[in-house]
Order: C-alpha cells, then sequence, then structure tokens
C-alpha cells in the first residue's frame, strides 16, 4: 500500500514538472488558452463581485426605515421603465391633511409620521456658504426615529415645534462639516433661503448609501417646511411604525382602510398609494440583480466552454508533438495512468492558472463599483471557491480525451515516428 501511494506521489510530482514545462515551452499557444478561461471566469466573478458590493451596500445602508416601519407614498420607491409613470403621476398627492386624517383615525400605530424633503435651498452661517447642496428636510416629533435615526446630541423636535412652526432645526454631520467645521453647533442661528432658524439637535451619523451621503442634511419642522417650500397640498411621504412585529400586519391593514376611505377609493379599484418597507425595496431591486445574475452567468458558460474546446485541441496537438516523448516514456516503465495523468495534469493546470487570473481580474473588476460608489470592497470567496471547482472540471472535462489517447498509444509506434 505504501509502495503504491509512493508511487502515485512520485508520478503526480514528475505530472505536475512536465506539465510546467510543457506550457512553458508553448508560451503562446498557452497564453491564448489560459486567456479563455480568465475571460469565462472574470465574466462571472467580476458581475457577482459587483453585485455582492452592492447587495452589502444595500443590506447595510438601504435599512431606510426603522423596525417594523413602513411608509405611505404617491410612487413605488423603485421604478424600473416608464411604464408606470403617467399612472401615478395622475394620482392625488399625498398631504399633510392626509397625515393628519390619518394619525387621528388610527388606532393600532406606535407612531405616524411625516417627512419631506427639498434639495437646492441656500444654507449659510454667518459669511460662510454651504458649497454642497444640502437636502432640507421637513419632518415632525417622530421622524427622526422612523427613518431609523437617533439624535446624537441635544435634542428632537416636539410636538409644540410642529404645531407653532418654529424656525427650529436639527443638522447631520456632513452638514456641520460645511457650516461648523471648529464650532458646536447647537443653539448656533443658520439661515435657509435667508430665513433664521436655530440649531436644537444633531442627527446620528448614518454614513453612505449607494455613494451619496446621508448625513448631508438639515430637517425643519414640516408645518415650516410646508409654509417655506410649499403648501399644505404638497406631495410628502408619510411613516408608520407598528407597536411590535406581531402587530405589524394588522396595522398596515388598518392604514390601508383608513386611506382608502380618506382618498375615496371605490371598493374593487387598486390603491391609490404605495405602502413600503425595507425587504419590499430589497424585493423589488432582487430581480433586476438575478437577471444580472443569469446574464452573467450565461455569458461565462459559453466562454468556459469555447475556452474548454480551446484546451482540448492545444492538449491535442500538444499529444501529437510529443508521440516521440510518449513512446519513451513508456519504453522505461511509465504505465498508462502515468501517461494519462501527466496530460490531465497539464490540461487542469492551464485552467486553474487562467481561473485563477479571471478570479483576480473579477474581484478587481467587480469591486471598482465600491471605488465608485464609495462603499466598503467585497471579496466573494463561494463564488471563488466555484470559480476554481468549475475550472477543474473544465481541465478534466476537455483533457480526458486527449490524455486517453496519448495513454492508449502502443510504444512501438510512438517510438517509428518521426
Amino acid at each position: 500500500m505504501n509502495k503504491k501511494n509512493s508511487h502515485f506521489k512520485n508520478t503526480l510530482r514528475e505530472s505536475f514538472r512536465m506539465a510546467l514545462e510543457a506550457i512553458r515551452d508553448n508560451k503562446l499557444r498557452s497564453s491564448l488558452t489560459l486567456m479563455g478561461i480568465a475571460i469565462g471566469v472574470f465574466s462571472v466573478i467580476g458581475v457577482m463581485t459587483a453585485i455582492r458590493t452592492l447587495e452589502s451596500s444595500v443590506e447595510s445602508g438601504l435599512n431606510v426605515f426603522g423596525t417594523n416601519t413602513f411608509s405611505i407614498s404617491k410612487r413605488p420607491a423603485i421604478q424600473f421603465g416608464h411604464g408606470g409613470r403617467w399612472k401615478y403621476r395622475n394620482r392625488p398627492n399625498i398631504t399633510y391633511k392626509l397625515y393628519e386624517g390619518l394619525k387621528e383615525r388610527a388606532i393600532l400605530p406606535l407612531h405616524v409620521s411625516a417627512y419631506d424633503t427639498k434639495w437646492g435651498a441656500t444654507v449659510k452661517y454667518k459669511n460662510k456658504q454651504a458649497t454642497k447642496n444640502i437636502e432640507v428636510g421637513g419632518g415632525d416629533e417622530f421622524t427622526v426615529r422612523t427613518l431609523n435615526s437617533n439624535i446624537s446630541d441635544g435634542r428632537n423636535f416636539s410636538q409644540d415645534d410642529v404645531i407653532h412652526m418654529r424656525k427650529t432645526a436639527i443638522i447631520g454631520k456632513d452638514a456641520i462639516t460645511q457650516l461648523f467645521p471648529f464650532e458646536d453647533p447647537l443653539d448656533k442661528m443658520i439661515s435657509i433661503n435667508g430665513i433664521k432658524f436655530r440649531i436644537i439637535g444633531v442627527i446620528e451619523e448614518k454614513g453612505a448609501m449607494f455613494g451619496e451621503s446621508q448625513d448631508n442634511i438639515i430637517a425643519i419642522p414640516i408645518t415650516t417646511h410646508l409654509q417655506m417650500f410649499g403648501n399644505l397640498r404638497r406631495n410628502i411621504e408619510i411613516t408608520v411604525e407598528a407597536r411590535s412585529e406581531e402587530m405589524y400586519d394588522r396595522t398596515r391593514d388598518e392604514i390601508i382602510g383608513i386611506l382608502r376611505t380618506l382618498r375615496k377609493v371605490p371598493p374593487g379599484e387598486d390603491n391609490n398609494f404605495e405602502l413600503t418597507s425595507n425587504e419590499e425595496i430589497l424585493n423589488e431591486l432582487k430581480p433586476f440583480s438575478d437577471g444580472i445574475k443569469l446574464f452573467a452567468f450565461c455569458v461565462s458558460v459559453i466562454a468556459l466552454v469555447v475556452a474548454g474546446i480551446g484546451i482540448m485541441n492545444i492538449m491535442l496537438v500538444s499529444v501529437s508533438e510529443r508521440i516521440k516523448e510518449i513512446g519513451i516514456r513508456k519504453a522505461i516503465g511509465a504505465t498508462r495512468r502515468d501517461i494519462l495523468t501527466q496530460f490531465l495534469t497539464e490540461a487542469v493546470f492551464l485552467s486553474e492558472f487562467g481561473g485563477i487570473a479571471g478570479i483576480i481580474l473579477g474581484v478587481a473588476g467587480g469591486n471598482a463599483v465600491a471605488v465608485i460608489f464609495n462603499i466598503p470592497a467585497v471579496i466573494p470567496l463561494d463564488w471563488a471557491f466555484f470559480g476554481l471547482a468549475v475550472c477543474s472540471v473544465i481541465g478534466i472535462g476537455f483533457g480526458i480525451y486527449p490524455a486517453w489517447k496519448a495513454a492508449n498509444m502502443d510504444p512501438i509506434e510512438s517510438l517509428r515516428f518521426d
């Protein structure tokens, strides 16, 4: 048994050495085959890495709403294509009056809050103007909580701030960096479109999502916001927080019923509003990412099959060029198994080297998305190991016939070959 194991190890070691020599002696031919394998592996690893990077960013940064919370909006949070735009545009707005009616009638929710946003406002502190566009949001006393954030310093809006349209503001970290790089912003006066506001709180840092900061924000009471940037009929978003996970579905059902009544939706007709949670946003994105994955997989399969045929061709050429070498090896005692192992090892080497190159390039190329969107890089180890396994299968599958052909050559005929 030990003698057999020792013989196999020696055969394998010798096969490795000869495979490397064969690849080195035929650099151009081997390089073209390696390139074919590398392109196939690169296409799938690159796309999977890019998608995994985006999914990681979505799962960590797209927790837009708090636990057991959903939003009410006029349009879906995510839309692909242009088919439904007119349908959603013709819907009545989600208004502040609707928010008040919902808040008054709903019994099951823990909180019902309102939110609106405005870009392009001029924000100043003394003589310093924010150079980067700051989001000016409008909210109530529960908006920070339902949008999955907290106040890290100072205080949140009070109910009185909202009712009396007070000129108070809470501020995010990036807005602080622009306006107060060396000062504590609390109790300072800023101006938004020329109107003075007192900063009462600092919003906890949330980080970036898809490369865009979620902290470049200043929020003011929603009543003040609507007075400045629109009117009570302006379209806003409403967020609703259920009391618990067990109460979530009942709360949604109650809210849907109240909204249909307030918006006078006839029985049997579809809702003219959208309810969206974190899970639903992820589910909306899933078909899109699955489609890209399927396309990348199909492209990689085609590329790998073509590369596999290339391996078979190069191995058949290699066998025909080394007939005399095969005859000499058999004459000095090499078995069919030894010859088979030698050529299979060479085929697997070619395939694996190409696979490793494809994985390195794929991970680097896929993580270009991380650099572009300023999100953490990802190394998909599961796909990398899968890629190597596939390369081994390709090497063996497409190398078996040339190896079998070499192993079954008649040693006498091989030695006569000129």
